[in-house]
């Protein structure tokens, strides 16, 4: 299943933002636009659908409250609004469509608007209803994150629950145990790597990292062997053996590694985990631009024997990756900041013919994608 179109209403940098997306989806603007932002849409649904410590009230609460998620040009209506349809394949009609809307009354936030469709069906009475209008704190909880309320679109609710943001700060898994403190749910930025390789069943790993072994190799010079272990006191570790002429002297563990291995392990294996909805924001960082064109054919071949393949929703403004000639421009979403917040366009028909052409999204679009003053910005007086 897909979500194959998200309609916001003041959500962020957005007034108003209407996109369809593919199966593989490649978001584009220039610094502060919203992408993040965007991205940030799916974990707010993933983080509602929660079973334990979700819930809208802890979504908003976790970004900040209201204040720091409403569009600050959302001067008259002050409703947040999150629709998306779903469906089995991009062309298809859509099977699922969701909607919630929300806003504060100051002390809490209360639902305004809540529907579920099935085939252009309701699936449960529009939201308020009798009960609401009867208990105004039913209002607080959405039907989504609701088990006993949920059960005619439970299929909804784990999709949600399921996407996965993985975005890797070296930094925090090479020193991890010395920065200490509480991992964020969810663990974005890989300070729990490790642990989450160690759940991992050992059947499934030994064949994951396999895979990613041999992507290393050609990646990585003097790489040879990738392996998983734990140290004495239970600590998981992978160890990389790098060719040398000293037998077993070029074994690293994973604090010694490169950030651009770490961020490259990081990706392949999100890549090759689980088949739910997949968020990958700038994953160009740190990687050689070679290894970064190569991305997109990446995403193919590991998904190409996959039954079920893995939505990808991916940020970027590297001209390495879109340089690709394998992109499909029906999957890019260009983002373009105005005075009026953030607009949305997709491709319009001259670059689609440009495309055609054989030019490449970083040749077509990329440039309209930069701060529109950037040339100046050498010239800046200090």
């Amino acid at each position: 299943m897909l979500i194959t179109q998200v309609k916001l209403k003041n959500w962020r940098n957005f007034r108003e933002f209407d996109a369809k997306f593919r199966d593989i989806t490649y978001i584009l603007g220039p610094n502060a636009s919203g992408k993040s932002n965007l991205l940030d849409v799916f974990r707010f649904l993933r983080d509602i659908s929660k079973p334990k410590g979700g819930g809208l009230q802890a979504a908003v609460d976790d970004r900040g409250g209201i204040s720091k998620i409403r569009c600050l040009h959302a001067r008259q209506d002050p409703e947040i609004s999150i629709e998306v349809s779903l469906s089995e394949s991009a062309d298809e009609e859509p099977t699922w469509k969701y909607l919630l809307a929300f806003k504060s009354n100051k002390k809490q936030i209360l639902i305004t608007r809540e529907s579920v469709w099935k085939n252009g069906k309701e699936v449960i009475t529009p939201r308020p209803n009798e009960f609401d209008l009867k208990d105004s704190k039913l209002l607080t909880q959405t039907h989504l994150e609701q088990i006993q309320t949920n059960s005619k679109f439970r299929e909804l609710a784990d999709l949600f629950e399921d996407i996965t943001y993985l975005h890797i700060v070296p930094q925090l898994l090479k020193f991890s145990e010395q920065i200490g403190g509480q991992i964020l749910s969810e663990d974005p930025f890989g300070q729990g790597f490790m642990e989450r390789v160690a759940k991992t069943p050992e059947k499934t790993r030994a064949t994951k990292l396999k895979k990613i072994g041999g992507a290393l190799k050609i990646a990585v010079p003097q790489f040879d062997e990738l392996k998983f272990d734990k140290d004495e006191l239970g600590k998981p570790h992978l160890h990389a053996l790098y060719k040398h002429h000293r037998p077993n002297a070029g074994w690293q563990s994973e604090e010694h590694f490169s950030d651009g291995t770490l961020r490259l392990l990081g990706l392949l294996w999100s890549l090759l985990e689980g088949n739910a909805l997949l968020l990958l924001e700038e994953p160009e960082i740190s990687l050689n631009s070679e290894i970064v064109k190569q991305i997109p054919l990446i995403i193919h071949r590991l998904q190409r024997n996959k039954k079920h393949k893995r939505q990808i929703i991916i940020s970027t403004h590297s001209d390495a990756l879109l340089s690709n000639p394998g992109i499909d421009g029906r999957g890019v979403i260009l983002l373009e900041s105005g005075p009026d917040g953030t607009k949305v366009r997709s491709l319009n028909e001259e670059e689609k013919l440009s495309l055609d052409a054989g030019l490449s999204i970083a040749e077509v679009v990329l440039p309209k994608a930069k701060p529109t003053h950037v040339t100046q910005l050498g010239l800046w007086k200090i």
